[in-house]
């Protein structure tokens, strides 16, 4: 009982403490960029955007543009994003209980990139076919990953479902390069896709705004669920909980919001893995916390690399996915041999 009380009584806490985190990020995103513009200019101008307020930052008619048609939607394209992929990672490693389970390695990412592809090569006049595409991408290629690891049963240990994701990433990708050969013109946009762009402007942040808005909703409601889940399916069911029906709805959760984090931004990895497995050492892992704050987290830590991938060049700029690889590839080491230490 003191196990379960302690996290409920923090979590108010927890989550006040990642808005704040969340907060300064987005702020210092905005205060810097490859632009020279004073921090604060940029300060009185955001207070001008208030309601009812009005104050003269003494920025030109350019600067302000720059500031709010591509810094401040780029931040919060960057937010969105980084929280959708984070809370997905949370989601699927709580229905698969599997600590390696996330969008990028899974397949989710890679099955939403051939998807959103295909409707750019096939559907390119219809840009709301590509979320619809994505989600459906994303739950072939889960599905797909699902069901090749379970035909190695449990001999494979806790690896086998990301070695059967990683084959489906690879298959779908080789795919996805075959079907943009279709539409060389289109080539610099599906590459940017394939190493993570943020940089969509409002179109995409209006677009991708109420797919995040339901995924998000019905991970948050499935977090007790999950708790319940993660004793085991019979003692779940002995608890009245249809293990089958939270699983397909939480996948279906998690896949959406994945599809919709790959529509707007492309395959950006590892956000899955790093802040669920950061949240779980900081505030316990019960996904009544871990669920909210992946998602406060993981816009936190996609803006900040977002900061770094279009200021550690400047005025060139490095693709997203190239700054969460960095820090995401030796942390997923880690992950795995603390997870392989525990089964031994």
């Amino acid at each position: 009982m003191v196990t379960q009380a302690g996290p409920s009584r923090a979590r108010p806490l927890w989550v006040v403490c990642a808005l704040g985190v969340l907060a300064v990020s987005m702020i210092a995103a905005l205060l810097d960029g490859a632009a020279d513009i004073s921090p604060w200019q940029v300060v009185l101008q955001v207070v001008d955007w208030l309601p009812f307020t009005h104050v003269d930052s003494g920025l030109a008619p350019v600067e302000q543009g720059l500031l709010f048609e591509l810094r401040l939607p780029r931040v919060l394209v960057a937010a969105v994003v980084g929280g959708l992929l984070a809370m997905a990672g949370a989601g699927y490693q709580g229905v698969f209980r599997n600590p390696l389970a996330d969008p990028y390695l899974l397949g989710a990412a890679a099955g939403a990139g051939l998807a959103a592809t295909a409707a750019i090569v096939l559907l390119p006049a219809m840009a709301g076919s590509i979320p619809v595409a994505a989600f459906l991408g994303a739950v072939g290629g889960v599905f797909l990953a699902y069901t090749l690891g379970n035909t190695a049963g449990r001999a494979g240990g806790t690896a086998t479902l990301v070695l059967a994701g990683v084959a489906v990433t690879s298959f779908l990708t080789a795919i996805q390069t075959f079907v943009q050969q279709f539409k060389v013109e289109e080539l610099q946009r599906i590459y940017s896709w394939i190493l993570g762009d943020v940089g969509g402007g409002w179109d995409q942040l209006w677009l991708v705004l109420p797919y995040a808005a339901v995924s998000a909703v019905l991970l948050l409601l499935h977090g007790r669920m999950l708790d319940v889940l993660s004793v085991g399916d019979e003692e779940a069911t002995s608890l009245g909980l249809r293990a089958a029906r939270v699983r397909l709805m939480v996948l279906l959760a998690a896949s959406l919001a994945t599809a919709a984090a790959v529509a707007v931004s492309g395959l950006i990895g590892f956000v899955g893995i790093v802040v669920p497995h950061v949240v779980r050492r900081i505030a316990g892992g019960s996904y009544r916390i871990v669920l909210p704050l992946s998602l406060i987290g993981g816009a936190a830590f996609l803006v900040l690399a977002d900061l770094v991938a279009r200021t550690v060049i400047a005025p060139a700029e490095l693709p997203i996915g190239v700054v969460t690889m960095f820090v995401g590839a030796p942390f997923f080491v880690a992950v795995l041999r603390m997870t392989r230490r525990a089964a031994t």
